[in-house]
């Protein structure tokens, strides 16, 4: 019996090797806003899982509740502006 195998090098390349195009970059920072605020509202809820949140706490909560919404308000406001109307 006859071993078959690959002869030659892979032709098509493997898609977590390739960089991210121009137009990935650009969604990504258009996006920065709200991973940032997600990334703080995040911070802070892991900041209280092991404790009783305070008055501070609290308030500290629930700004960082209000700025992912006011930046995910924001995103979608400029998708709207961005994209063309439909007839």
């Amino acid at each position: 019996m006859e071993h078959i195998g690959a002869l030659q090098a892979v032709v098509t390349a493997d898609l977590s090797d390739r960089e991210p195009t121009a137009a990935e970059l650009d969604a990504i920072d258009v996006e920065m806003p709200l991973i940032a605020a997600e990334v703080e509202l995040l911070d802070v809820q892991i900041g209280l899982l092991d404790r009783v949140p305070s008055e501070l706490d609290t308030r500290r909560l629930r700004r960082a509740r209000r700025r992912v919404l006011v930046a995910r308000r924001a995103l979608a406001n400029r998708g709207r502006a961005v994209s063309p109307e439909v007839a």
